[in-house]
């Protein structure tokens, strides 16, 4: 088997606007069409060649049942977590970016080792973001 690139990452989500705002307002991305043919909430965004589908509950608390996303504060900062990476142009743009529309950072802004800086944010539903330039 030989993997051709990662299409795009799904996320079940408690509000689909809400996270539809996180996306496109705080993280630039731009909401495209998803299929005719979906009976169920949802929405698409894509910034690049990144893409996110965002699945919205159909049962009130279905996210809280499947998706704990109880992290120590000490894991957030590390960044020992399951998290989705974009890489941004300028880090310390994006941070005053974040800070504007009030993201709390759990994580960084911090060195990885390989000439790479990173910071780490959670979206409304509380999974992990790294961002990294």
């Amino acid at each position: 088997m030989q993997i051709r690139r990662l299409d795009h990452v799904s996320l079940y989500v408690r509000d689909v606007e809400h996270s539809r705002q996180f996306y496109a307002q705080v993280l630039g991305m731009e909401e495209i069409a998803r299929p005719g043919s979906f009976n169920f909430p949802g929405a698409w965004l894509k910034k690049g060649s990144a893409i996110i589908h965002l699945i919205g509950e159909d049962t009130p608390g279905r996210v809280d049942a499947i998706y704990a996303g109880n992290y120590t504060q000490h894991e957030l900062a590390l960044g020992r977590d399951t998290h989705v990476a974009f890489e941004v142009e300028n880090l310390e743009a994006a941070q005053q970016h974040l800070k504007a529309h009030n993201i709390e950072i759990v994580g960084g802004p911090k060195p990885r080792g390989d000439g790479v800086t990173q910071l780490y944010v959670r979206d409304p539903d509380g999974y992990v973001i790294e961002l990294f330039s």
